[in-house]
């Protein structure tokens, strides 16, 4: 089928796009700035956020629409200014897809879109499941509760419509784990802040054929947690990481330093939320990696 990716480009679109290619779907990425240096004939770039751009004209037929655009929450100090773009680029790209959506002769089947846990709020005695709406007022559960919100309009024109709410993704070169396993790779590992926050933790692999799943499994809509079958705390992370790595997990991380440097940003590894996939296993999906020391094991193969 014809599949439509905003941030197609990203860390996870790039995961997906291949996946979806290796399962014989054809693929339109939207991307800001026109480009077409991929040789495969199933993929096509087509413009879009900009002033001339019409890609409603290449999207006719299209079947699926997934939203992964929005601007990065770990990629500097959470200043007002970088938060207005973490909120922005997310209500801007998925207000772009529902016009986009209003000028297509039929309608897409599903609109996918990107979301997270941090919707939940933080907890360290609270299990959230998608049946939560979370009690927290924070910058991250209220961007993602406007986000879902706006892409939750999808449905005014009956079409299908998931968020997918992303726990911590595991990838050996992008997302948190490069940065967190840094440490121990240099001797230095230890507790983030106390250890007992959760982390809700969820290898690439299985984001990726979760949303194949999703795609293929017309009765899933709504809230969908992306995150591995068994969370664990910080130090449980931590411990099992210095174990895959082969080193010590011995020097802590006082959380008030962290908060220093970081600010508001440091409540992504300073707190954290226990959320389990319940309408995932409901609905039948096999985690390749529901274990975290065997997730680690396949990110880091020859430590």
């Amino acid at each position: 089928m014809k599949i439509a990716i905003a941030g197609g480009t990203g860390f996870v679109g790039k995961a997906l796009v291949k996946e979806l290619l290796k399962n014989n779907h054809d693929v339109v990425i939207l991307t800001r700035k026109l480009i077409n240096h991929d040789r495969n004939e199933r993929i096509q770039y087509v413009q879009w956020l900009s002033e001339n751009s019409q890609p409603s004209e290449h999207l006719q037929g299209t079947e699926i629409f997934i939203n992964l655009a929005g601007e990065s929450i770990n990629s500097g100090r959470w200043t007002t200014v970088r938060k207005n773009k973490i909120l922005n680029s997310r209500l801007e790209a998925v207000q772009n897809l529902l016009t986009i959506m209003t000028k297509l002769k039929s309608k897409p089947k599903a609109l996918i879109n990107a979301s997270a846990i941090g919707i939940y709020g933080t907890s360290e005695e609270r299990t959230f499941t998608e049946e939560d709406r979370g009690d927290s007022i924070d910058f991250l559960s209220d961007t993602v509760k406007q986000w879902e919100n706006e892409a939750g309009k999808a449905t005014e024109f009956g079409i299908r419509t998931v968020f997918c709410r992303f726990g911590i993704i595991l990838d050996k070169n992008q997302g948190a784990l490069p940065k967190v396993a840094f440490p121990y790779k240099t001797f230095i590992g230890g507790n983030i802040g106390h250890g007992r926050q959760w982390m809700s933790w969820i290898h690439i692999e299985d984001v990726v054929k979760g949303i194949t799943f999703v795609i293929d499994h017309a009765e899933i809509e709504g809230p969908v947690n992306f995150t591995s079958p068994h969370p664990v705390s910080m130090q449980a992370f931590g411990q099992i990481l210095a174990m895959v790595l082969h080193r010590p997990h011995w020097l802590p991380v006082p959380g008030l330093i962290l908060r220093l440097f970081l600010g508001e940003m440091s409540t992504l590894v300073l707190e954290g939320q226990k959320a389990v996939p319940k309408k995932l296993l409901e609905t039948g999906y096999q985690f390749k990696y529901p274990d975290l020391n065997e997730a680690l094991k396949n990110i880091f193969p020859k430590n």
